[in-house]
């Protein structure tokens, strides 16, 4: 089953990250993936200082999805699209899931947000499971699969093959372009991606931004957590891989005993 990671560069308003979803679910197709993947919160786009996002309201982000289900049905592939979404209970940050015939299976929530976030989005409370053409998936938003693996672990103990981990690690501004995947003086984020997919015995599909200074890669982790792919540092563009959903067993996930910590998690 082939897979495809987005790495768009941080749109310059909802409609330019509509141009880059219709461009890179096209390639993603036309490459046989069934699968692809767009980072945290890119439409409208993730809300660091240095970027100026369009001011939006609900009705925008409601349009702006009725759209990414046209493309979804018209490119014949499934999308995972992040994006902010307005409740009466405040703004979350989502993830929503789209068939290839342009259905909303459902989102899932960040709902463990980092702490400069707080004012930001409201957090979820649920997690959810996903499955698109026998492949089952969850998937952890940024903060969460960095810092917090039982939310990675909670999927993979409910059968989940592949865990998406859209995220946003990076600058147009500021920072080191690194060289090399998972080097020691890189930022941790590629380590925890590793340690997320062997702790499990699952693939980790990992999606950022193509900024002039990222932090980590987009990146394919196989159960034996090895990178068995990962887009050029700032480059735009999509990540096409085969994987194997028989390889990811889950193994290590099932035999989490948690009667060993009645008073934890």
């Amino acid at each position: 089953m082939k897979i495809a990671l987005a790495s768009p560069p941080f749109p310059k308003s909802i409609n330019d990250g509509l141009y880059w979803v219709d461009k890179l679910t096209k390639e993603a197709a036309d490459q046989g993936a069934e699968i692809i993947c767009f980072p945290e919160s890119y439409i409208p786009g993730y809300p660091a200082t240095e970027f100026t996002i369009e001011t939006h309201a609900q009705e925008k982000l409601e349009i702006a999805l009725k759209r990414i289900c046209e493309i979804a049905k018209q490119h014949q592939l499934a999308i995972i699209i992040p994006m902010d979404w307005e409740t009466g209970e405040g703004i979350f940050n989502v993830a929503f899931v789209v068939s290839a015939l342009g259905e909303i299976l459902g989102y899932q929530t960040k709902n463990q947000l980092d702490p400069t976030e707080d004012n930001r989005w409201m957090p979820g409370k649920e997690r959810h499971l996903f499955e698109v053409n026998g492949l089952k998936f969850g998937i952890v938003i940024c903060h969460e699969g960095f810092r917090y693996p039982e939310t990675t672990r909670w999927a993979a103990r409910h059968g989940a093959q592949i865990v998406f981990h859209p995220h946003f690690a990076g600058s147009n501004s500021s920072g080191v372009k690194p060289t090399q995947w998972g080097a020691p003086e890189n930022p941790y984020y590629e380590k925890a991606m590793m340690m997320r997919s062997i702790e499990n015995t699952i693939y980790f599909a990992s999606s950022n931004y193509a900024t002039d200074f990222p932090e980590s890669a987009t990146s394919m982790i196989d159960p034996d957590g090895k990178c068995i792919a990962y887009q050029p540092y700032g480059k735009i563009g999509v990540l096409v891989t085969e994987i194997d959903p028989a390889l990811a067993t889950g193994f290590l996930a099932k035999r989490l005993k948690p009667e060993l910590y009645p008073n934890n998690i």
